[in-house]
Formats: C-alpha cells, structure tokens, sequence
C-alpha cells in the first residue's frame, strides 16, 4: 500500500510541475497588458490628484471672493458718509446757536447753510434732484399723489410737489411725489350761460 501511495504521488507532482510551466508561459504574455493597466491608474491618480487641487483652489477663491464682498458692503458707504459728518456737525452747531441766540434769523441762516452743503455732497456722489414743478408728469421720474385743479400749470403736468425726487447717476433713486394739474370743472350754471351765448 505505501507503494501505491508513491506511485500516485508521483503523477501529482508532474501534474503541478507541467501547470506551474503553463503559469509560466501565460505571464509574459499579460505583461505588456499590466503595464498598461498600471500606466493608466497612475494617469487616473494624477488625474484625480489635480481634479482635487483644482477643487480646493476653487473652494479657497469662493471663499476669499465672499469674504471680499462682504467687507465691501461693510465699509461701501464709507465715503459718502465721511463727506456727510461735518454736514451733522453744521446742524449741532445751528442748534447750539438757536439756543443762544433770542433771533431765528441765525438758525435759518444756518440751515440754509446746511441744506447747501448737502445738496454738495449728494452732487459730489452723482444724487441729482428731480425736477418737476411745471413739467410734464413723468411716471418714470414722478409718483401721482392725486390731482389738483389749477389754472396756473397746463393740465396733466406737475402742479406741487410733496416730496423732491432723486436720480443717482442718471437713474430713479427716488421718485418725486407730486400733484397733477387738472383743469378746474365747470359748474352746470356756467356750462348753461356759455352755451346760451353759443346760440345766440
């Protein structure tokens, strides 16, 4: 029996001994294959390196550009408002002044000044007042409050004005609000008598 044993082994091992020579054969053929299997995971990992750069980068000039904008809406304002302290600062001194003073020729005088340079800065900043007494109604420029009767302004144009109009830099900032001429109505006794010497 250990014979048999023998005898059986011994075809085994050819068997492993002519499967490992196959092995070997097969290999140098799929060489050339991994090769270029391993060429195109690296150009997949360098591909997907820079794709994660490229991401990050994006991400940090997201940021930054955000951050950016919101300084400049923090501090947009920061020029016109320099320009307007020393207008608050003529307008405590006027009050200071009208509380010394037993005229109010002094407070209206300073007001006025005031107002003047006020009306500087808004033009230094491109704000514009919006004409509109006399003119004809512009609904781009003006906002109907209601009509008035009135012989003194042609009918359909701009009778008072409640509330001045702004344009900054050529555009609506604010529309003025205004009162719109209408020709007075003519009372029935009237219409009677102009048509009465009509006939005539």
């Amino acid at each position: 029996m250990v014979a048999k044993k023998g005898k059986k082994q011994a075809p085994v091992a050819a068997e492993e001994a002519e499967q490992e020579v196959t092995v070997e054969v097969v290999e140098p053929e799929l060489e050339p294959e991994q090769t270029e299997l391993q060429k195109a995971q690296e150009q997949v990992n360098v591909a997907q390196d820079q794709y994660l750069r490229t991401l990050a980068d994006m991400d940090n000039l997201r940021k930054r550009t955000q951050r950016e904008k919101e300084e400049l809406a923090k501090f947009a304002n920061e020029n016109i408002l320099r320009d307007i302290l020393p207008v608050v600062d003529n307008l405590e001194r006027a009050l200071e002044h009208a509380e010394q003073a037993h005229s109010s020729e002094g407070l209206l005088e300073g007001v006025q000044m005031t107002l003047d340079q006020f009306a500087q800065v808004l033009k230094k900043f491109g704000v514009e007042p919006v004409e509109s007494i006399g003119r004809p109604f512009d609904p781009a420029l003006h906002q109907a409050m209601g009509q008035v009767e009135t012989t003194d302004c042609p009918s359909n144009s701009v009778a008072q004005e409640m509330q001045r109009g702004y344009v900054l830099n050529e555009r609506l900032l604010r529309p003025a609000m205004v009162m719109i001429a209408k020709p007075p109505e003519v009372s029935t006794s009237e219409e009677n008598s102009t048509t009465e010497t009509d006939d005539q």
